[in-house]
């Protein structure tokens, strides 16, 4: 087995294991919650019109943002995408028997993402692939939207130099403990992250330009949490 596919693995491990807390903790251990989603949700709205869409979640884990996005306005069809079937368990429980949804058990390292989505979406998620294995995703992602669709990634990023992401590990850690997340679910959310594989908010634009997106544009960043987007 490949390094990158071994991280991944290891990864998928620590997800599964955590897939029935992972709900209840995501409004702690992302301080900046609400401006993180509602900046995502926002660029979703402005972009989809009156018609139903159709989505296409990629590294959907429990189904959290999209269940954002179905809220929002009319969904024709919802494709929740993950390599965890402990995460898409969780995510069949929150939609129940809604027959617009289908759940699909796959690694998006290489996953065939279909076509003809208006808008494909991923929350903390494609951080946990290689810098090469983001930009084949965005270049898969681009073929797999339609002419105007969009493409909303809420992303965990590193810093543009280490200081930098010393600075965010430091300020992240001193933000969810103020909150009240305990110890042994800091030490969890620690392990989770030591396969992270983020890189900066400038170069995945221009991965996002170099795949043929349009309107490319970083529209929230707090520390390690952005927001980025294009059109295709």
């Amino acid at each position: 087995m490949k390094e990158n596919e071994q991280k991944r693995a290891a990864a998928s491990v620590l997800f599964s294991r955590d897939a029935g807390e992972y709900d209840d903790l995501r409004r702690l251990l992302i301080p900046c919650f609400d401006a993180f989603y509602g900046t995502a949700l926002e660029l979703v709205r402005e972009g989809r019109g009156t018609a139903a869409i159709n989505v296409l979640d990629v590294g959907a884990g429990t189904g959290l943002f999209s269940a954002m996005v179905l809220a929002q306005g009319p969904v024709g069809r919802l494709c929740l995408l993950d390599g965890s079937a402990a995460m898409l368990e969780q995510a069949r429980q929150r939609f129940a028997a809604d027959d617009r949804i289908c759940y699909r058990l796959a690694d998006m390292a290489d996953a065939d993402l279909g076509a003809g989505w208006d808008l494909v979406i991923s929350g903390l998620a494609i951080h946990h692939l290689s810098d090469d294995g983001k930009r084949d995703l965005y270049r898969r992602i681009r073929r797999a939207l339609k002419p105007g669709g969009l493409f909303v990634n809420a992303e965990q990023v590193a810093g543009p130099n280490p200081v930098a992401d010393e600075r965010y590990a430091r300020i992240w850690l001193e933000q969810v403990r103020r909150l009240g997340v305990s110890e042994q679910e800091v030490d969890k959310a620690l392990e989770r992250m030591s396969h992270d594989r983020c890189a900066p908010v400038g170069p995945q634009l221009g991965w996002l330009a170099d795949a043929g997106f349009r309107d490319v544009d970083c529209s929230f960043k707090e520390w390690r949490f952005a927001v980025f987007s294009g059109r295709a």
